[in-house]
């Protein structure tokens, strides 16, 4: 796994985008940037396995890498499920496909270029958004839950992870600084988390949990509920 030094030094010239250099490191970020990363798809692993069925099919929207579908094609491998990735970065999926083949999957998970805004969902059981939501623009997530609620068969699944903001505003801060806290336990310097912080500032836009939640009760959802949560970062899950 290539270590993460994509804002070690320099000007922040361009937003953040996940192009190749991204790609190349985005395993190393993820682990080292989302608190509790493998614990939340371990998570979801256990939620997934008290309802799924053979010929099931899991859709991930904003696929990266395919870290989440490889991780549960493992530990759902007593299951006949068809996994499918799609994301509209090329760079990502060229490595998911290749960790794919790597770990000989290239048979159970396939990924597509596609727009996860209009692509097709018709055989989804279950749709994965993992950190996924935060990156479409605010005025769009209304309409862009809608069509996951309306593609999805009645007890279909909608998981949703997310970096969250608090409208307590010392809170925000307290859990602002909690997770900097974190960063550099990491191994981040100040410097990457302040460069990183302003890559990303155009261009991911948080919601906090309960508007969120808003989100896919106006959806249609009528089992919502929160699996986890660690100050800034929030995973629910939704039944249609």
């Amino acid at each position: 796994m290539q270590q993460d030094r994509l804002f070690t030094s320099g000007k922040i010239e361009e937003d953040f985008t996940f192009n190749k250099n991204v790609a190349d490191v985005f395993d190393d970020m993820v682990n080292r940037s989302i608190p509790f990363y493998e614990a939340v798809i371990d998570a979801i692993a256990d939620l997934l396995e008290l309802r799924l069925k053979d010929g099931d099919t899991i859709v991930d929207l904003g696929c990266s890498t395919g870290s989440t579908l490889l991780e549960l094609s493992r530990r759902l491998a007593g299951t006949s499920i068809n996994y499918i990735g799609i994301d509209n970065a090329d760079a990502m999926l060229d490595k998911a496909r290749r960790k794919c083949e790597l770990f000989s999957k290239g048979d159970t998970i396939s990924f597509t270029s596609d727009d996860i805004t209009t692509c097709d969902l018709s055989s989804a059981k279950v749709i994965l958004c993992n950190y996924t939501l935060q990156f479409l623009r605010p005025m769009t997530r209304q309409s862009f839950l809608d069509r996951l609620y309306h593609n999805l068969p009645h007890g279909g699944i909608l998981i949703i992870s997310e970096k969250t903001i608090s409208h307590a505003k010392q809170l925000n801060r307290d859990f602002i600084t909690l997770y900097h806290q974190f960063k550099k336990t990491q191994g981040y310097s100040e410097l990457e988390i302040a460069n990183k912080r302003e890559a990303l500032e155009n261009v991911l836009i948080p919601f906090s949990f309960q508007e969120n939640l808003q989100l896919l009760e106006r959806a249609g959802f009528k089992e919502i509920e929160i699996f986890f949560k660690w100050f800034n970062f929030s995973s629910f899950i939704a039944i249609k």
